[in-house]
């Protein structure tokens, strides 16, 4: 695959892009695998991820650098997760906001975001064969399943941890599945994607100030083993799926795709938005706390609305806003292909 050469405004809304994916990636339900496909650069992004090899390390332990970055198209990686690390201490902590306050437009935001998606990638898709039908439906029955699912317990066990991080990194690469949806129900997403990351923060704050007493807290030392564990998992994870799925798109792109379509329309059902949590809670009804404070999540109890309420038109026009967004995207994407 060649890779272009980007222009600076191109840079820009890569870097804008992997903001996007960045935000995706963290909310539970919804996948940044989407984002990258409607965007336009989801092969590339596979493909560029293929290129980290024993190759590129050659080229790296070489001093090659300049060699490395163009194997394996560097720029184009470096913007899109400068994007993502931007994203997730800036749009997602809004997003947290926003899910927290008004969840019922914002998960309607999302729910129509995703069906634009399923648009988007099925209007062009005409290879209906018996075989793809098949495909599709195993894509979709999967994703309905993974959603009824109930969240394991929190697992700090650092093998578990590398697992966690193979799994849960699979967001970034296959549309339709949401990496921090699977890491509740792993029932690791707090102890990841919170408790880890703040001792990382809490922990460069130290450094900052050269305090280095953090090194006699065995709960923080524990927490950043744990970062460790699960940044190298998604690493792996990252390099493995790739090259599956660069493997799969090469030989079986319109199998690939079905099952994309399936993937993604399976996983309406995590982001449907009328839905009550149903919270952990002891033999006495007591409701369970993590870490953190938040009541813990068990599942969501799903309904159909049967009134015609201001939320409730309101929900609507947000899911035709996520609708509209995602078809204006995919045609900017149709234009530029960055």
């Amino acid at each position: 695959m060649e890779f272009k050469h980007r222009s600076l405004s191109d840079k820009i809304w890569l870097v804008l892009k992997g903001l996007a994916m960045g935000a995706a990636n963290k909310v539970p339900g919804v996948s940044g695998g989407v984002v990258a496909y409607v965007a336009g650069f989801y092969e590339e992004f596979i493909y560029s991820l293929q290129r980290i090899n024993k190759n590129a390390f050659k080229l790296l332990l070489g001093g090659r650098f300049r060699s490395f970055v163009r194997y394996t198209n560097g720029r184009f990686l470096v913007l899109l997760v400068f994007g993502m690390v931007i994203s997730y201490f800036s749009v997602s902590k809004v997003l947290d906001l926003a899910i927290e306050n008004f969840p019922l437009q914002v998960w309607s935001a999302f729910f129509g975001m995703i069906i634009g998606s399923i648009y988007f990638i099925a209007k062009d898709f005409d290879d209906w064969s018996k075989r793809n039908i098949l495909i599709l439906s195993l894509g979709v029955i999967t994703g309905v399943a993974i959603s009824l699912l109930e969240p394991a317990t929190q697992n700090d066990n650092l093998i578990f941890v590398f697992f966690c991080g193979i799994i849960g990194v699979s967001g970034m690469t296959l549309p339709g599945l949401s990496g921090s949806f699977i890491l509740i129900l792993l029932g690791n997403y707090v102890l990841l994607l919170v408790d880890s990351v703040n001792a990382l923060y809490d922990t460069l704050t130290d450094l900052v100030q050269a305090d280095f007493s953090f090194i006699n807290d065995p709960h923080r030392v524990r927490l950043l083993k744990v970062l460790t564990m699960f940044t190298l998992g998604s690493v792996v994870g990252l390099v493995t799926l790739s090259n599956f799925l660069g493997y799969l798109l090469k030989h079986f792109k319109n199998e690939t795709n079905a099952g994309i379509i399936g993937f993604i329309a399976g996983s309406l059902g995590v982001v449907w938005p009328w839905k009550t949590p149903i919270l952990e809670r002891d033999v006495l009804g007591v409701i369970q706390y993590d870490r953190v404070g938040d009541p813990i999540l068990k599942n969501y109890d799903r309904f159909i609305p049967d009134e015609l309420s201001l939320n409730n038109i309101t929900a609507i026009l947000f899911i035709f806003l996520g609708i509209i967004s995602v078809i204006a995207l995919s045609k900017y994407g149709e234009n530029t292909r960055v």
